[in-house]
């Protein structure tokens, strides 16, 4: 079964094929994907890389954690379960403007 990685510490301009040839030395990659800010359209600086196994994952850990790509030392583990975000949008909260007596 696959499993995700969390890649931290990226440089702006590494690309998703970067990623997926590093991480390649370690085993099979079934996925790699930088995450972008929506705003500025530039890379966050992390990504998640996704190996066929567990074995395959764990040695990519060992072999990358802490190591430097394009200048920058990365952070490699694997990655947590999404968590729920409330929905955006909608009339959901407060904070609009009443009135005010003086």
């Amino acid at each position: 079964m696959a499993k995700k990685l969390f890649v931290g510490g990226l440089s702006f301009g590494t690309s998703e094929d970067t990623l997926r040839s590093t991480f390649a030395q370690a085993g099979t990659v079934t996925s790699a994907a930088i995450i972008i800010d929506r705003m500025s359209g530039r890379s966050k600086g992390f990504g998640f890389v996704e190996m066929e196994n567990d074995a395959e994952a764990d040695k990519a850990i060992e072999m990358f954690n802490g190591t430097e790509l394009e200048g920058r030392a990365l952070t490699v583990n694997e990655a947590r379960p999404r968590e729920e975000r409330p929905q955006r949008g909608g009339f959901s909260g407060g904070g609009g403007r009443g009135r005010r007596d003086f």
